[in-house]
């Protein structure tokens, strides 16, 4: 499949969904549009607007197609979702937004029936973010949902489904803290038997799986060839792992950065794993298990920065770094390694300046944590838009013996979405930073001494 040289990637994030044209030769993005992914707030419960992403995907596929022509079209998504379909693939129920906190009201009942950590690798979380959880509340408040109900597929194949009318899983997705799926043996965990739905499963399917051609519909809609083919799909944060897996070799860890930072180990050091800290394994686009970790790092961002377009000046970094004015965690208080904590600053700070310094320091502060607390080791690359702080990376930089790394790509998740149809590219090789101060090391220590 690598004579796909424009490949269409539907993109979609917590916080926007987007469409990017990736030219796989150059692997870089000609075209890309963006709508946000606003949670409609129900009834019967906050849900996605499936069917406004999906009038939009048509537009501009469309529009991608009359301008460069699409060969392919590849599938990325945010984690913890699936889709809930009926015989006729049509939704049994809205599809449920991770961060509603009904699955929390049913827990006592729902951990009575999750697998452990040594089958599944997931670490029990709050709300959603184990699909099982959303699953099992599903199916108890939700009148008539188990009749209904005849295929659960993951995020990315739902939209995989509309554009060809085929029901899949994907091992990434499966693998991403559901409770669904034992990462080390590749197969179903014990829970979907346990909530009755093993039959409504979807087949698991590698992420580079070509799923099927474009529907006749879909192909008069947007004017795509029939012909064209569309992959099963990916979890995002793997595909910012996978151009690394394609471009590295020996150990190395990669950091993807969003709404969520999750920090992935590669050939590291052998460490035990504590899901209380919300650490967890993912599962690779090889179908490998990845010791992962992750904090939501991006949301944390914004909600100290509060609307704030303020760049730290010299003097700002200078009063930070000297007088240790430290973000303490933990701003999203319900997930993270320091879950539980709420968050505190050791002094207010002066300036907005100040208060985006330290939060940059504080960002990766988190991030070097994660990655301690997953074994990893070589060379850390930064995906996403904390690749776009030199603060950040600086701290980092300070606090990583091996170095840091910067894709060259503006985003890993489009570009290792269209890497699915070529598995033998390399990507272009990252670029190294640095920056790191003694100052920041020093600042570390006062910082952990502070926890």
């Amino acid at each position: 499949m690598n004579n796909a040289r424009h490949v269409a990637v539907i993109d979609v994030g917590k916080t926007n969904a987007k469409l990017a044209l990736v030219d796989t030769q150059t692997l870089e993005e000609i075209a890309v549009v963006t709508r946000p992914n606003t949670v409609r707030p129900g009834p019967p419960y906050p849900h996605f607007d499936l069917e406004g992403h999906w009038d939009f995907l048509l537009t501009h596929l469309r529009a991608f197609h009359e301008s460069h022509g699409i060969d392919g079209i590849s599938i990325t998504t945010h984690g913890a979702s699936a889709v809930l379909l009926d015989a006729g693939g049509a939704l049994a129920c809205p599809m449920l937004d991770y961060e509603h906190s009904g699955p929390d009201d049913l827990a006592q009942a729902y951990d009575a029936l999750r697998p452990p950590f040594a089958q599944t690798g997931s670490a029990r979380l709050p709300m959603g973010l184990n699909l099982g959880a959303q699953l099992h509340w599903l199916l108890e408040t939700q009148e008539g949902l188990r009749e209904r109900l005849a295929h659960v597929v993951t995020y990315p194949q739902y939209w995989g489904c509309r554009l060809t009318g085929r029901f899949a899983t994907d091992v990434s997705s499966l693998g991403c803290h559901t409770d669904l799926w034992n990462p080390w043996e590749g197969r179903l965990s014990d829970l979907p038997g346990a909530l009755g739905i093993a039959d409504a499963m979807a087949p698991a399917h590698r992420a580079s799986d070509v799923l099927g051609t474009v529907s006749a519909e879909v192909a008069a809609l947007t004017g795509l060839d029939p012909a064209t083919p569309v992959l099963c799909g990916i979890h995002d944060s793997n595909a910012s792992l996978l151009p690394h897996l394609q471009g590295h070799g020996g150990a190395f860890s990669v950091v993807s950065t969003g709404t969520w930072v999750v920090c992935m180990a590669v050939a590291g050091r052998d460490v035990p794993l504590d899901p209380a800290r919300d650490v967890l394994v993912n599962v690779s686009a090889h179908g490998d298990a990845v010791p992962s970790a992750r904090f939501m790092g991006g949301r944390e961002f914004e909600l100290i920065r509060d609307g704030s377009e303020a760049r730290p000046t010299d003097a700002d970094r200078a009063r930070v770094l000297d007088e240790g004015l430290m973000l303490l965690p933990s701003v999203v208080t319900d997930s993270g390694p320091f879950a539980g904590r709420a968050h505190r600053w050791t002094a207010e700070p002066a300036t907005d300046g100040e208060r985006i310094f330290a939060l940059s320091l504080y960002l990766a502060l988190m991030t070097r944590t994660c990655l301690d607390l997953i074994g990893a080791a070589g060379p850390v690359v930064v995906e996403g838009p904390f690749a776009r702080n030199p603060d950040f990376l600086a701290m980092l930089d300070a606090l990583s013996p091996d170095g840091v790394e910067i894709s060259a790509s503006a985003t890993g998740t489009s570009i290792g979405a269209a890497l699915l149809f070529d598995h033998a590219r390399n990507p272009p090789a990252p670029q190294r930073v640095s920056g790191g101060t003694a100052a920041m090391a020093a600042y570390a220590k006062d910082w952990q001494a502070a926890l």
